[in-house]
Formats: C-alpha cells, sequence, structure tokens
C-alpha cells in the first residue's frame, strides 16, 4: 500500500463570525482569503505542488458531528479508496460514504476519541 497520510489538507475551526475571521486574518496575517478560508501552495519532497486550505466555519456548522469538538483536520492522503479499505479492516469507524469531485475524493472517519477527521486525495490542479 502507498503512505497513508502525505500531509495536512486543512484546518477548519468552528467561529462566531467565519467573514471577520477572515477579514482579520487578511488584514493582520496578510492571508490571502476568499469564500472558504485561505489556500496555502507548497511543494512536497517530489517537488509537486500541493495545497492547504484554512477555513473558519460558522459556530452552528454540523460539518464536524459526530465529534463535538471546535476543529476538524483535514489529511492529505494517497489512494484514498485501498486506504479505507485498510482502515475498515482494522476497526476504524468510517463516516458516511466517500464523495468525489472535481479537486478530489473525500471521506471522514473518526479517531479514538471520537474526532472526526476528513481525509483528501487531492487534485491541487483544480485549483490553478
Amino acid at each position: 500500500m502507498k503512505k497513508r497520510v502525505t500531509g495536512i489538507g486543512g484546518l477548519f475551526f468552528k467561529t462566531k463570525d467565519p467573514k471577520a475571521s477572515k477579514d482579520w486574518y487578511n488584514k493582520h496575517l496578510g492571508f490571502n482569503t476568499d469564500d472558504y478560508g485561505s489556500t496555502f501552495w507548497w511543494k512536497d519532497n517530489e517537488g509537486k505542488e500541493c495545497s492547504t486550505q484554512w477555513s473558519p466555519f460558522p459556530k452552528d456548522t454540523e460539518y464536524f458531528e459526530p465529534s463535538k469538538k471546535e476543529f476538524m483536520f483535514n489529511y492529505r492522503v494517497e489512494d484514498l479508496e485501498a486506504l479505507l479499505k485498510v482502515l475498515n479492516d482494522e476497526g476504524v469507524t468510517i463516516i458516511g460514504d466517500m464523495e468525489t469531485y472535481d479537486y478530489g475524493k473525500f471521506a471522514w472517519i473518526l479517531d479514538n476519541e471520537g474526532n472526526k477527521i476528513e481525509l483528501w486525495e487531492p487534485i491541487d490542479a483544480a485549483f490553478k
């Protein structure tokens, strides 16, 4: 099997006012923000361009459920379908079905403490 996690794909967190948070980070820390937050570009060990997404969510979002945390991590993975089979065999709780978009495949799992984790097999070129 290929590597499981290849990097951090995103940091998502709840906030009272997502727009105000995006504006603050833009003004004071120079984040290039849009409707979704901010995308950071970097290169992996092979020199391939990769992205990491920073996104504030509304305080009442249900996207992180069943986790009750104020945040959710998104991890970049290779071959999400194969990884889901392995995780299932290892007894990891998988939430819902894998979803496919023009920018990659997504799936969700729970860690040992019930924190929801988003797994993302990205298509970074879709962001350019």
